[in-house]
């Protein structure tokens, strides 16, 4: 049996949209662009026609990954959660020991997106965060250094 993975039905709907979008608009295109070039005849020395089929190729990879990686994703909706405590999907407000405010969202590890705040459970902080509660300090251990935050609101949204 192969392993689920829990994920929110946005980050499944990027994934999801990916692969229609590399089915029914790049895949066509590209066939198209090699059917054009294998026309012109030699192919061997044609860089139109060998670009097009390893584009193809990367295209049909792609698309294959994301077949079998929806097939393992498992849409956990936050607004379906009722819980006082951090748990998967849960948005997470801190303030760090400077006063300085901290949003994460606690999502599946294929829709992870540092930059946005989208951090897995099973990374440091997301560990760190996972189970606490209003107004719990806690303790986040990183390369530059510890750093001590309170949780000051949970949200599932």
């Amino acid at each position: 049996m192969s392993e689920t993975r829990p994920i929110t039905p946005a980050g499944y709907k990027r994934y999801e949209d990916e692969l229609q979008r590399l089915w029914h608009e790049d895949r066509p295109k590209i066939v198209q662009e090699v059917s054009d070039a294998a026309a012109l005849g030699d192919r061997s020395e044609n860089a139109e026609y060998i670009y097009g089929k390893k584009k193809l190729r990367e295209i049909d990879r792609r698309m294959k990954f994301l077949s079998e990686l929806l097939d393992k994703l498992v849409i956990v909706e936050p607004k379906s959660v009722s819980s006082d405590k951090v748990e998967f999907g849960a948005t997470v407000h801190l303030v760090d020991d400077e006063g300085k405010p901290r949003r994460y969202q606690i999502v599946g590890q294929d829709e992870v997106d540092a930059k946005l705040g989208l951090i897995s459970g099973l990374s440091p902080v997301g560990k760190a965060l996972m189970g606490k509660r209003v107004g719990d300090i806690v303790l986040i251990q990183r390369p530059a250094g510890d750093l001590e935050v309170e949780v000051t609101r949970i949200e599932y949204v």
